[in-house]
């Protein structure tokens, strides 16, 4: 009762905010709790509209990572965007990575690309060709193949550990532990750590949506990529 009545003050006519102008409005939400800001933007459709615009999350950027006004566009395949992916990504990089180096946003930029590519509901990209494109997007920006490759295994094992745990990731998962590595050479094919992870997030987590089928055919898999597999993942 108390966020409603709260809400039904905000939105009088006789509220000071509603007379605020927008730039103020812009200062005063940019240090509100990032975790607030959905509430904040429900309560007028004006201020919904400023979460939408540019000026709000350029401020929002500067505010919170400083440094982004320093760096500099890249070649590659892997676009920079606008300030909301670029406060996304400097986000990510903060609060999943913790790399503090001059590759810090497009780390947070690939990781982007890659879950929003995996979690496309109509016919995602083989992983082979994602992993090629973040490869090739380090490459393009000066990394060693490396570099490109330790970076692209760290990010893949980021979103692995980040999806959610429902029927979409178990079929993403599956999809991902059949498609395999065939003829990519190094360091095009997946790490031997991110494999693993496909394998032991779909024998931990989602053994229950196996059918007997789909059961042995996963252990064969991982039979024939793992010696010797973990005891957790035998039995159906």
């Amino acid at each position: 009762m108390a966020d409603e009545s709260n809400k039904a003050t905000l939105l009088s006519a006789n509220c000071p905010f509603t007379r605020l102008p927008d730039h103020v409005l812009i200062e005063i939400f940019i240090r509100v709790p990032i975790s607030e800001w959905g509430q904040v933007s429900c309560v007028q459709r004006h201020w919904a509209n400023l979460f939408r615009e540019e000026c709000l999350w350029h401020a929002a950027l500067v505010r919170s990572f400083p440094l982004a006004g320093q760096a500099k566009r890249w070649p590659g395949p892997i676009p920079r965007g606008l300030s909301k992916r670029r406060f996304a990504a400097f986000y990510v990089c903060k609060y999943i990575f913790s790399l503090d180096d001059e590759m810090d946003e497009i780390v947070g930029h690939t990781y982007l690309f890659l879950k929003e590519q995996l979690e496309i509901s109509t016919m995602p990209l083989p992983s082979g060709v994602l992993h090629g494109t973040i490869i090739d997007q380090f490459i393009a920006c000066g990394k060693s193949l490396d570099k490109a490759h330790e970076l692209a295994s760290l990010i893949w094992l980021a979103v692995i550990e980040n999806l959610e745990e429902n029927q979409e990731t178990c079929l993403l998962l599956k999809r991902l532990a059949f498609e395999g590595d065939v003829f990519l050479s190094y360091p095009y094919s997946r790490s031997y750590k991110v494999q693993w992870r496909v394998f032991e997030r779909l024998f931990t987590d989602f053994r229950d949506c196996f059918n007997q089928s789909d059961y042995y055919d996963l252990l064969a898999l991982a039979k024939h990529k793992f010696q010797p597999i973990p005891s957790a993942w035998l039995g159906y």
